[in-house]
């Protein structure tokens, strides 16, 4: 039987270890556990989700709370277009994240950054710009562009000096989407380093309609495969979404990938940054406690918990704090369905908001619990302690079990 560290990964001038760890925000792909997986010869994404946010708490400087002072004046009224982001201090912010991140790498491996398109931010164009090229100011090894078509992302960058030699990929759940990326991509002569294929069972935002059952990651996979053979497109293909285990891994690169993404068993390591006791009820997770809903603000369908306080919350819409869902024109999904709620119940001090959410408010807060589909196995991939609780894993022992685990096993910690 054939072990994933049987292959290697081979990007540019890099051999790497074919594991790579998806980008989960806010934060949840904390720069501790990046670091573990670039020291163990992989890839491993941070997340530019909410980043001003993030360099708040871990730098202690204050974009937020100086945001929400100078809009404060707004903060009743259901117009935000006004609302926007100083575009110097995201540049801050960004290269805060980004900078001690790769000032404490260790290994042969790379850090990436995931950067999502369907953070609008109230300015589109300008705060994607700002977000891309800070990143690559700041050091980053390489850029996933995610969450949308991205089919203007590398013009934006695409004077930048490090265009050109910074791995840049994209992640796709279709072959007609990479074709229109593609497309786009050949007008500034600049094709993806990498592609990952996202598929049906991963975590977070979907690249799906509410249909996503009837898709299948093997078979998108595999088309892909065969059109990238049939231009003559040497561009490693990375499959993500339900790979749980070595073998499944081991299954994708003996097909053709080059690598695989997997976040799901790391989300209930030490490393990562959801709190510990928020890692405890995805250990206790049923397959009945997992549900794909449409109550994100960006379209999109997302995987998660259940239980996730956003769920059902009808708390003040927040843009001047935060405002990263807003569009170009300063609307959001979530302050129509609030302000739809609010006025159904007149005078009531608190209302429930069903079909949507504040996902700036409870992604920061850690509150809106998305996983993969294959979260109700991380029960089966640890041990319980005498009160109960499961015991948290390490990164490494993670990122091992993938990498030498053979036969379907998964290794329980000692």
């Amino acid at each position: 039987m054939k072990r994933v560290d049987d292959f290697r990964l081979k990007l540019g001038e890099h051999e790497l270890v074919p594991i790579m760890i998806g980008g989960m925000g806010v934060d949840i792909s904390a720069p501790a556990l990046a670091l573990e997986g670039a020291r163990l010869g992989g890839i491993a994404h941070i997340s530019d989700a909410m980043v001003p946010t993030v360099s708040d708490r871990r730098f202690q400087t204050r974009f937020v709370s100086e945001k929400a002072k100078l809009y404060k004046y707004n903060a009743a009224n259901s117009d935000k277009s006004k609302v926007l982001f100083d575009l110097g201090r995201l540049a801050e912010a960004t290269q805060n994240h980004v900078g001690h991140t790769m000032q404490a790498k260790r290994g042969n491996g790379l850090i990436f950054i995931n950067c999502m398109e369907k953070l609008t931010m109230n300015a589109p164009r300008e705060t994607l710009r700002v977000r891309l090229c800070s990143a690559l100011d700041a050091g980053i090894d390489g850029i996933t562009l995610s969450a949308g078509l991205h089919l203007g992302s590398f013009a934006l960058i695409e004077d930048h000096p490090r265009f050109r030699h910074a791995k840049l990929g994209i992640i796709v759940s279709s072959l007609r989407a990479l074709q229109l990326f593609l497309r786009k991509s050949a007008r500034v002569k600049r094709l993806p380093d990498y592609i990952i294929v996202e598929g049906p069972l991963a975590g977070g935002h979907l690249g799906f309609g509410m249909d996503w059952a009837q898709y299948d990651l093997r078979a998108i996979t595999g088309e892909i495969v065969q059109y990238l053979q049939a231009e003559k497109l040497a561009i490693p293909l990375i499959p993500a979404g339900g790979i749980f285990t070595g073998s499944d891994a081991v299954s994708y690169l003996e097909s053709g990938a080059a690598a695989v993404q997997v976040a799901t068993r790391f989300t209930v390591t030490r490393e990562c940054g959801l709190p510990d006791a928020i890692k405890q009820e995805y250990f206790k997770a049923a397959e009945d406690d997992i549900e794909v809903n449409m109550i994100s603000p960006t379209g999109y369908p997302m995987r998660m918990l259940k239980g996730s306080p956003a769920i059902g919350a009808g708390i003040r819409p927040n843009c001047e704090a935060y405002g990263y869902l807003l569009d170009g024109s300063g609307n959001c999904a979530y302050i129509t369905a609030y302000n739809r709620e609010v006025a159904a119940h007149p005078g009531a001090k608190k209302v429930v908001v069903a079909d949507k959410t504040c996902l700036c408010t409870h992604m920061r807060n850690f509150d809106c619990w998305t996983c993969g589909h294959y979260a109700y196995r991380l029960k089966d991939t640890s041990t319980r302690l005498a009160d109960g609780s499961y015991r948290l894993l390490s990164a490494e022992h993670v990122f091992r079990d993938y990498q030498f685990s053979s036969d379907g096993r998964v290794a329980l910690p000692e």
